[in-house]
């Protein structure tokens, strides 16, 4: 392989025996017996046993006496095998050792912060030591899981004739829904670019100019709260494609789910994936990203409360209901109280069925046999009621859903569930700005009917768009896109953008979209959330190799920094100072 070694230590087994080999890693271990010095060698592959014997070779026995932990090694030598009550099973290298005739210490390390097989490392500790923490096997397997993933994407867009374009990291700002990161730009005093959200406007361009098929593992930039699923940059497979309809492009994202899965040696999930409309995935679960893996589907009991006694009933637009498989304690529901009240709630109403039959609630009293009769609980279950408005209704019960799906142990281990979520609404109200935002992107077309409804009634305009969630988690949206710079601009003016301010922000698209753009979609796919997921991993930190704390900070080299004053004049920028203290 070359002049460091001949193999790799994880790759050895009995067949081996008999071989002059070299080979080189990293000290994980070493055992001294008085006599024999036994040291543990580790690179990427694995591990392999150093037998160092100093009556056969006592310069490296010598040599061996000083290593410690993480010392770079060259070890020459002879494969033997091990005594049978050597062997290790639990190595894929237990059967053999390398009986050590040269050792060369290549490099030392000082004493470390954290051992590598120690548990609990402050998370912190381990990103400002990441060289340290990539060398654990947790971080071996989630930065190969990467490349494992990335390849096989590549060859699903390759055979499907994808062409991979790069697009600028540096362009205009665009409403995506996140504040931009901006560039200042010496030349142009004043004046900045912004890092893209995504490159949704390239790639759309893409189609207008004629290219059909386009893709790129995109890195992309929103200035956000850091979060378990968050990071400032992040990528995505970012793919669009001309003369298509959403099938189209949901079947391509089958097809990249499945291909992964094989490479990393995963039974893929079964296609086509469910598909739930935007409406019934909040009606049924409270949410427009479910988690399947479970039932505890959300229930109605809007009209057997009509004229209710009970006047937080009788008196809401809306009332449902869950049915937890267990009678909860008073204690209990007080938590689950407080976890409603967190979601929006003034309270929790609750029926509770004892294992005697009986109902144990404080509003039982003010339900009518009618009511009683068709919302009695079975025994040993408890029914959690919200009563409000539709949205905060699907909001409240959707978040018990998925506590109690995770709390009750409900959710099927080990099982992956795949779903589409479709036909959203194409805007929704802005409480920021008041009047109409976009419920995914401005660029999501209507779904065909819907257009005179963008000008007449925006709230009930459904648009093509469609989102990918696995076991709750959103991997990706992607949606058909406006191809007509008429309904474009309707598209603008129903969120309150006038002539000027279309042409000023977006008026190359209406120009592009007015010079022959085919029908098209596309899709972006969370690419660091997928790969999170298929490790196994909580967060998206355990599968970036350098990422950012929750602060925003980045542990290892101290960034953010300041900069001198020259710098910044240099770019035309002056730093405001503290405000002055009012009073």
């Amino acid at each position: 392989m070359s002049r460091w070694r001949d193999t790799t230590c994880g790759t050895l087994r009995a067949d081996d025996v008999g071989r002059r080999l070299t080979v080189a890693g990293w000290a994980d271990t070493r055992r001294d017996h008085g006599g024999l010095v036994f040291v543990d060698l580790r690179d990427h592959t694995g591990k392999l046993q150093l037998v160092v014997n100093p009556e056969r070779a006592p310069e490296a026995a010598a040599a061996a006496h000083h290593v410690r932990n993480e010392f770079v090694l060259q070890a020459e030598g002879e494969v033997v095998r091990r005594a049978p009550e050597a062997v290790n099973p639990n190595l894929p290298t237990g059967e053999v050792e390398l009986r050590v005739e040269t050792l060369r210490i290549v490099s030392r390390s000082e004493p470390l912060p954290f051992q590598l097989d120690e548990e609990g490392v402050d998370e912190t500790l381990r990103l400002r030591y990441r060289w340290l923490d990539m060398r654990t096997e947790r971080m071996q397997r989630n930065l190969r899981l990467n490349h494992t993933a990335i390849a096989a994407l590549r060859r699903v867009m390759d055979e499907r004739g994808f062409v991979d374009v790069w697009t600028p990291s540096m362009t205009r700002g665009t409403p995506e829904g996140a504040r931009d990161f901006l560039v200042p730009v010496r030349l142009q005093p004043g004046r900045f670019f912004a890092l893209a959200q995504s490159p949704q406007l390239f790639k759309q361009l893409c189609m207008i100019g004629g290219l059909d098929r386009y893709y790129q593992i995109a890195t992309c930039w929103r200035d956000e709260d850091l979060r378990a699923d968050r990071q400032f940059e992040f990528r995505q497979l970012d793919l669009e494609m001309a003369f298509v309809e959403r099938d189209d492009v949901l079947d391509v994202l089958e097809a990249c789910v499945a291909a992964t899965f094989e490479a990393a040696g995963r039974e893929p999930p079964a296609r086509p994936f469910p598909r739930l409309s935007y409406a019934e995935a909040m009606l049924r679960y409270g949410s427009d990203k479910p988690d399947l893996r479970f039932g505890l589907e959300i229930e109605d009991a809007t009209e057997v409360t009509r004229g209710s006694e009970f006047g937080v009933f009788a008196g809401a637009p809306v009332v449902r209901y869950l049915v937890a498989p267990r009678a909860f304690s008073r204690t209990e529901l007080a938590r689950l109280e407080e976890i409603a009240k967190e979601w929006g709630a003034k309270g929790l109403a609750y029926l509770v069925g004892d294992d005697s039959g009986e109902v144990r609630s404080p509003i039982a009293k003010f339900l009518s046999e009618r009511e009683l009769e068709a919302l009695r609980p079975e025994p040993g279950t408890t029914l959690l009621f919200a009563a409000g408005d539709e949205e905060t209704v699907a909001r409240v019960l959707g978040g018990l859903r998925t506590h109690l799906g995770r709390e009750l142990g409900l959710v099927e281990a080990g099982a992956d569930v795949f779903h589409w979520v479709l036909d959203f609404p194409l805007f929704e109200h802005s409480e920021e700005y008041g009047g109409w935002t976009f419920m995914h992107h401005p660029f999501t077309a209507p779904a065909a009917g819907e257009e005179e409804r963008i000008a007449t009634d925006p709230p009930h305009a459904i648009g093509q768009h469609y989102d990918l969630i696995w076991n709750g988690w959103e991997l990706g949206s992607g949606s058909i896109r406006i191809h007509s710079a008429e309904v474009q601009q309707a598209v603008f003016r129903t969120m309150g953008m006038g002539e000027e301010e279309q042409r000023s922000k977006f008026g190359f698209l209406l120009e592009a979209l007015s010079m022959g753009a085919p029908p098209h979609g596309g899709f972006a796919l969370g690419f660091d959330r997928f790969i999170a997921l298929l490790a196994g991993e909580p967060d998206i930190r355990q599968v970036i190799a350098f990422p950012k704390v929750s602060s925003g900070s980045d542990p290892l080299t101290g960034a953010p920094t300041p900069y001198p004053d020259e710098a910044l004049r240099e770019l035309g920028i002056r730093l405001a100072g503290p405000e002055p203290a009012k009073g």
